[in-house]
């Protein structure tokens, strides 16, 4: 009993690691190296079977002493690792000039996959030692492990990342304190008690400076810091982010996105807040006079206000505040504010609420803590103004490392959402970063025709109008065709400001470009060819990858085509660094490190086999069908596992969210199902598999179909209702996706015991692949093609496991 809870706590630790070191990623650089993570992670666990194979007769004798050592290690490594990698000079955006950069970015990702490599041998020491308990054994590792899930997102409400790291680091030592109170073991109680102390010093003593994290001199709040006399003045640290809320008295803040160069007044003091040292919003002073707010109307974002009149506005991802002050200084009758994180709102509401003039409390202002998309939803009232404005940093988006980023803000069936929430004649607004060449505001309008489309418009392009300046661009979509007054109204509104109109029905090239000037009307042309008659021919032709986004692909920020990389890094040494998103061809360098690592750690031990190891010249016939079956059951898991996370996301409407509960339900769900495996084979025997296997085409494959409608239909729930809904329907395909792998372990421990740390390392390695080619083909793909790729996975190892082979020796 106390190994079990041994392995589980190990397990829990080290599935709590991984996800706390994508929040500490998040945090350093960008929420796109969590993929990097997960990859490594599970590299750890793969090293861990290969190292296990290769010194299986070594570790035989000596389990007592190997797995509370192991665990130890973990402990120590998990805290040591984090703090080396931090101190590793890696900067994502100087790999287009810095080959050391990729260096680097190997150091790092082998630091981190030091702390799994200890975890996974917990666990396959524990495999190999009890090959008649390996259905028992794996269920503790995954029921562990899927509570590890949960229990740290539970915590980082609690505590900062640093000290969740330092809580991780005395979980490696509590499990190598309880596998020695168990009878396998025969370790001592004095030994279990002073280890017990070693992971009390771990989370007490262990230096702060080491934990604390080290963001990226390039993001936002690096920058903000280096103004002499500015200081934080607030944080707040949760899973949905770390807030640093940052004044700078010598040098104010004045953040006005766009600013019209015709603009005269000088926007009041503000207060940066940072989210995960990025993305800024800004916390404006206001004491009533709305005078002093008169530059608000310099912006593009401005425009919806010159064609409604004391409107009704949602506005969405509200902030620090400056949509609503821009609201109420044009007299919006009622506003609607919307923001995920209810501590951004704390900052607005009390700690600065003297500061912002109590804008979230005044008479007609409605906050709201909700996701985005599930509150526009829930229904109810109809707006004349949905109002969704620069919700990432100009940096980062200007730098492509966003290029991952997944935003179900922007899609297809998002802005079919915002139209079906318009009162007759209102006005949908989106304002986004202008970049050069036009990437961003020309997928936004794509997306918009592709959205008046599928509503039914016949002629979208009476309905649409789109403005820029030299930093932002604004789009008008509205419910109904725009009037001859609205179209004098945009254009006298950009006369007025200095800024461009790139589109409005009727409109001419002629008078396309004239105030910033570039060196063709880019934004005219594209938003005329994508109304014209062959859209498809413009988004395949066009260099950048600008074709709308779906809620199965909701990668908006991803603009990279292969075949303008030539080009493009032609232009490295004349600016044209900020045109490659590396954030994407980082996850393929990751990608083919992972397939050479993978490779060597399943070769590694065959070689052993072959000089007459566990298993004997005899089993190699069957060499090829346990790399098969093994490493098929590694990619599809993980390949279903990320794209309901990534499914599970617009659901329950946050990454975070959908990792820890998806994560959590997959774990704990296959745990089960893997404790029962054995029932299941002693009835069907050598059908066992292939019985599991139908069950998971049968519910995945339903799934693909019932899911989106199901979700688009219920996604006004709240809260702990659609995370037991969640559960509830991953809990059935989990269960049966918990039973391949402890099926073909028993078959292994019965013909040949001695490949099984062999066969926990193809599986650990398909994973390390796995972890990262499911989301390049997501991007490609999309989801659902990824979960019908993973059941062809499953069937192919369904046919690899076949029938009963000669026996090999033990």
């Amino acid at each position: 009993m106390a190994l079990g809870l041994a392995i589980s706590t190990i397990s829990a630790a080290a599935l709590g690691y991984e996800i706390l070191l994508m929040r500490l990623f998040s945090i350093i650089q960008w929420h796109q190296f969590a993929y990097m993570i997960i990859s490594l992670a599970l590299l750890g666990i793969g090293a861990s079977g290969t190292v296990l194979s290769l010194a299986r007769e070594w570790l035989a004798p000596r389990f007592a002493a190997a797995f509370p050592i192991s665990a130890a290690l973990f402990g120590a490594a998990a805290v040591a690792s984090f703090a080396l990698a931090q101190r590793v000079p890696f900067n994502p955006l100087e790999l287009a000039w810095d080959g050391r950069q990729f260096a680097y970015l190997v150091a790092i990702y082998l630091l981190l996959a030091v702390p799994f490599v200890f975890a996974g041998g917990c666990v396959g020491i524990a495999l190999a030692w009890f090959k008649d308990r390996v259905g028992r054994i794996y269920s503790y590792d995954l029921v562990g492990a899927g509570c590890g899930a949960l229990g740290v997102v539970a915590v980082m409400f609690v505590l900062p990342p640093a000290d969740c790291l330092r809580l991780v680091g005395a979980l490696g030592f509590a499990a190598a304190a309880l596998a020695c109170l168990d009878r396998a073991v025969q370790g001592r109680r004095t030994t279990a008690a002073a280890l017990a102390a070693c992971g009390v010093v771990v989370a007490l003593a262990t230096p702060a400076e080491w934990l604390e994290p080290r963001l990226s001199p390039y993001k936002g709040l690096s920058l903000a810091l280096t103004v002499p006399g500015a200081v934080v003045v607030e944080t707040r640290s949760s899973p949905l982010g770390l807030l640093t809320a940052v004044r700078s008295p010598l040098v104010p803040f004045r953040h006005a996105p766009g600013l019209s160069l015709r603009n005269t007044v000088e926007p009041p003091e503000q207060i940066g807040v940072f989210t995960d040292g990025d993305a800024m919003t800004a916390i404006t002073r206001y004491d009533g006079d709305r005078a002093a707010l008169a530059y608000l109307d310099y912006q593009t974002s401005a425009l919806p206000y010159h064609l409604l009149a004391r409107p009704s506005v949602l506005v969405l991802g509200a902030g620090g505040g400056a949509d609503v002050l821009l609201a109420l200084t044009n007299e919006a009758r009622a506003v609607d504010a919307v923001d995920l994180n209810p501590q951004m709102i704390g900052l607005v509401q009390r700690d600065f609420a003297d500061f912002a003039g109590a804008i979230y409390g005044r008479d007609g202002v409605r906050v709201h803590v909700a996701d985005a998309r599930a509150f526009v939803a829930k229904g109810g009232a109809r707006y004349d103004l949905v109002f969704i404005s620069l919700l990432e940093s100009f940096a980062a988006s200007a730098a492509g490392v966003h290029a991952l980023s997944k935003s179900t803000l922007y899609t297809v069936e998002a802005f079919g959402d915002y139209l079906a929430r318009l009162a007759p004649g209102g006005l949908l607004a989106v304002t986004r970063w202008l970049k050069l060449p036009p990437r961003d505001t020309i997928k936004l309008f794509a997306t918009a025709v592709a959205a008046l489309e599928r509503a039914g418009v016949a002629r979208p392009e009476r309905r649409l109008a789109l403005i820029r300046g030299w930093g932002t661009a604004t789009l008008l979509v509205k419910n109904g065709a725009l009037s001859d007054r609205d179209i004098a109204n945009i254009r006298a509104f950009t006369a007025a400001r200095g800024f461009d109109v790139a589109y409005y029905p009727g409109m001419r090239r002629a008078e396309a470009n004239r105030n910033n000037v570039l060196a063709e009307p880019y934004l005219f042309d594209g938003a005329t060819a994508l109304l014209g008659e062959k859209p498809e021919a413009f988004l395949r032709d066009y260099k950048f990858h600008v074709a709308p986004a779906t809620d199965d692909r909701p990668y908006f920020f991803r603009f990279f085509k292969w075949r303008a990389l030539p080009e493009l890094l032609e232009l490295r040494g004349r600016g044209g660094n900020a045109l490659i998103e590396w954030s994407y061809l980082i996850v393929v360098v990751t990608l083919a490190q992972a397939a050479l690592a993978s490779v060597l750690l399943i070769l590694l031990p065959l070689l052993r086999l072959r000089r007459g190891g566990a298993g004997g010249s005899a089993g190699l016939g069957e060499g090829p069908r346990v790399v098969v079956y093994f490493f098929a059951l590694g990619l599809a898991f993980l390949f279903i596992e990320i794209a309901f996370i990534e499914r599970f996301t617009l659901f329950l409407g946050h990454p975070l969210y959908a990792a820890a509960v998806v994560l959590s339900g997959f774990l704990v769900f296959a745990g089960l199902g893997s404790g029962v495996s054995a029932r299941l084979g002693r009835r069907f025997e050598g059908a066992a598999v292939a019985v599991a296997v139908a069950a998971i085409a049968v519910v995945a494959l339903l799934y693909l179909a019932a899911l989106p409608p199901l979700f688009a239909a219920l996604r006004p729930l709240w809260g702990a209702a659609k995370i037991a809904l969640s559960i509830a329907l991953i809990a059935p395909l989990a269960f049966a996706m918990g039973m391949p792998f402890p099926l073909g372990l028993a078959r292994l421990a019965e013909r040949a015991p001695g490949w099984i740390p062999w066969a926990w390392a193809i599986n650990g390695s398909a994973s390390v692949v796995s972890a990262v080619l499911a989301i390049l083909l997501t991007i490609h793909l999309g989801f659902s093609a990824v979960v019908a790729i993973a059941v062809a996975l499953y069937v192919v190892a369904a046919l690899a496991f076949g029938a009963p082979a000669r026996p090999a020796p033990p």
